[in-house]
């Protein structure tokens, strides 16, 4: 018995992690000034949302608010408000991507920035054409991959759940924010 205790020992011990893979690429004052660059103040709020909310938003936007509160800024130029920042969390393939969107008091869509992806493919989600496509969408857009908005190949899964998430926060800006 005591052989086999010190052969076990002998052995190295191995562990496999998988590699841990996250890129910055712009902070929340970043993104923001990206999205509203005539803003000259945002006020930020954490949103509440309720399950009544959260059942309001999944049927408008076809998809589930996971979230209970929501980090959402209010943009604002002099004393005007230009509308909402919000930042969001989808998941790409495996891990998160945090990206902000801008929503106008009307609720169109007045831009989008990836933050923070996290994932070890398909960051062309970031580029600025493909991100263009959301400009001036509204809750009435269809929201489909590969209609409205293009599918990226080698990017599916992060094209879909943003476009996704971009549609469920226009639904959260509808029934939340727009009241405000």
């Amino acid at each position: 018995m005591h052989k086999d205790w010190v052969t076990a020992l002998a052995f190295p011990m191995t562990i496999l992690v998988a590699p841990a893979f996250a890129t910055d690429y712009l902070s929340i004052e970043q993104a923001q000034q990206a999205i509203f660059s005539n803003a000259t103040i945002f006020t930020e709020q954490l949103v509440n949302i309720s399950d009544s909310h959260k059942s309001q938003i999944k049927k408008l936007s076809g998809k589930r608010q996971r979230w209970d509160h929501q980090r959402i800024w209010r943009a604002q130029e002099q004393g005007q408000n230009l509308g909402w920042f919000i930042i969001d969390n989808v998941v790409g393939k495996h891990e998160f991507i945090t990206y902000g969107v801008g929503i106008s008091e009307t609720g169109d869509i007045t831009g989008i920035e990836i933050m923070t992806y996290r994932e070890t493919h398909g960051d062309e989600i970031r580029d600025e054409e493909w991100r263009h496509n959301f400009t001036d969408k509204t809750l009435d857009d269809t929201f489909k991959l590969d209609e409205d908005i293009p599918n990226i190949t080698g990017a599916t899964l992060s094209a879909r759940n943003i476009t996704d998430g971009v549609k469920r926060l226009l639904a959260l800006h509808q029934v939340v924010l727009s009241n405000d």
